[in-house]
């Protein structure tokens, strides 16, 4: 996302939805586990091919048997940095929020979630961090999390990364230079 804003002149906003596990719960039900054992083997060599960091997070943001596949109905982090997202792209640093916190949370930040650590990710993307927990604790941020999973659905799609460009979907990070391709072929000029 955030080298799709440095390459072209687009605008990309960042349309956070809760992750799968917790807005369908069932999905990684029993009979169907094969979804979550094929993320667990392809995160790791998806981010191995991309040079990135790829440790389990600790916590991990969405509370989870990894046994049992069962979500926990209490979610303290997922709702709340969640929330978080939508109000970084409201201040228009939604994608680099994700990357910087992201890379926290994956590349082995111990505790990411602890102001400290959490913090010093948010004020890499240029935002600070009692600002933005100020800014959700009264907000509608929820509403528009609901309202951008209806946004991907009449898309066409359901999953994540899910990038839309004048009503197409391109799904997955494998799509991205998919994208990049159409950018230029409707002549969207770079930067």
């Amino acid at each position: 996302m955030v080298r799709l804003k440095q390459d072209y002149l687009v605008d990309v906003n960042l349309r956070v939805i809760l992750p799968i596990a917790v807005r369908a719960p069932d999905y990684f039900r029993p009979g169907n586990e094969q979804w979550a054992r094929y993320i667990q083997l392809d995160w790791p060599r998806r981010a191995e091919f991309l040079g990135l960091p790829h440790v389990w997070p600790d916590p991990d943001p969405i509370v989870q048997d990894l046994e049992t596949l069962k979500v926990a109905a209490d979610q303290p982090y997922i709702f709340w940095l969640s929330k978080m997202a939508v109000e970084a792209q409201r201040r228009g640093r939604g994608p680099e929020f994700t990357y910087h916190v992201s890379r926290s949370i994956f590349g082995g930040t111990k505790n990411w979630n602890a102001p400290e650590n959490l913090g010093t990710a948010v004020k890499a993307a240029g935002l600070d961090l009692a600002e933005l927990e100020s800014a959700i604790a009264s907000g509608n941020h929820l509403e528009e999390i609901d309202s951008n999973q209806i946004a991907l659905e009449k898309s066409g799609h359901w999953g994540v990364p899910t990038f839309v460009f004048r009503g197409e979907p391109f799904f997955g990070q494998d799509r991205v230079d998919l994208l990049r391709w159409r950018l230029t072929k409707e002549g969207i000029a770079k930067r």
